[in-house]
């Protein structure tokens, strides 16, 4: 069956007639029933780390919309918590960690392999999601990749222009790169331990990348990427893996072949119509609607899909936005863009 699944078929380098589609943060806080079963979790890492319930939201929107894949409901910021950080949520304000700023402050974080028991629940709700999910869906694991994921660990909190660790970088580069690397090795341990517990793909977010400009880029997105991809297909050959290297601009061109990724995803900066000659042209492209159409719907929402679609209609395309569905999105508008994907 999982030679049938379509997600799996794009990955694999099969251009469709139909691209199969999901979208980053489908399940969330745009679906009402998500935010039920979040209330009965009590709070946001109480629902990541609670495997029936974390389940419970993955599966939501695809019994809602019939996505062609389910990702994961967890959240980046669970490996610095298994390394060691301190990790909570203030509401309507977002993630604060524990800074790591000082070699001292680093030395006292866990060694990469030594991740597993604190993230043991996310490992069960993936068992869980092989079991339930409908035969034709495939199931995305994911992680950060270590440069935004170490964005957070520097600042303490999500920052605009990811100062704090450009100034780390600058300042001491040992330690800014010592942290990367314990980021990268347990970047892998966990989504090795995803895959072995039933992930068919996962998926590399570097929500930050764009902020790294020209060999900082090369060093910092692209060679952690590269490592990650190529130890996870030495543990689990033929393992697709999807990279998101968010406004890496023309960084996209060749970041196939740099990293070893079988899809590249695009953000909505740059046009489906670049992307079909600069990007795919090398494989797999995952996009790149704009989220705020799914605020705004209507006759722009079709045209823009139906763009897209088009734009991309020459080689392999997942269907997805640009980046995440925020929580002001109108599920109905959602239904509308599946609906012209499927439909024309």
């Amino acid at each position: 069956m999982a030679e049938q699944k379509t997600l799996l078929r794009a990955l694999a380098g099969e251009t469709l007639p139909t691209p199969p589609i999901w979208m980053m943060r489908q399940a969330g806080r745009y679906l009402p029933e998500y935010r039920a079963t979040r209330a009965e979790a009590g709070d946001f890492l109480s629902l990541c780390y609670n495997p029936e319930l974390a389940a419970e939201v993955t599966l939501q929107p695809i019994r809602r919309y019939g996505f062609d894949a389910a990702i994961l409901f967890a959240d980046i910021l669970l490996v610095p918590q298994a390394l060691g950080a301190d990790l909570w949520f203030v509401t309507g304000e977002g993630p604060r960690l524990s800074t790591i700023t000082t070699q001292y402050e680093f030395e006292t974080l866990n060694p990469a392999d030594a991740i597993h028991d604190t993230l043991s629940p996310i490992y069960e709700t993936i068992r869980i999601l092989t079991r339930d999910l409908p035969s034709e869906t495939a199931l995305i694991g994911f992680a950060g990749a270590p440069w935004t994921v170490a964005t957070y660990m520097i600042a303490g909190r999500g920052t605009p222009d990811q100062g704090p660790a450009h100034a780390l970088k600058s300042e001491n580069r040992p330690l800014f790169e010592a942290l990367l690397e314990r980021l990268t090795h347990a970047t892998i341990e966990y989504l090795s331990m995803q895959i072995e517990a039933g992930a068919e793909c996962v998926k590399l977010f570097d929500s930050w990348a764009g902020s790294l400009k020209g060999e900082d880029f090369d060093r910092y997105a692209t060679e952690p990427a590269r490592q990650i991809i190529a130890e996870l297909k030495s543990r689990h050959p033929g393992i697709p893996v999807i990279a998101f290297p968010r406004e890496a601009g023309e960084k996209y061109i060749g970041f196939h072949a740099a990293t070893g990724a079988d899809c590249v995803a695009i953000d909505d900066s740059v046009t489906p119509e670049w992307a079909a000659k600069h990007v795919q042209k090398d494989g797999c492209v995952q996009g790149n609607l704009k989220s705020s159409h799914m605020v705004t719907g209507g006759q722009a929402l079709v045209d823009e899909t139906r763009r897209i679609v088009t734009a991309l209609s020459n080689g392999p395309h997942i269907f997805n936005l640009g980046h995440g569905i925020t929580p002001d999105a109108d599920p109905e508008n959602v239904q509308l863009m599946i609906d012209t994907v499927r439909g024309g």
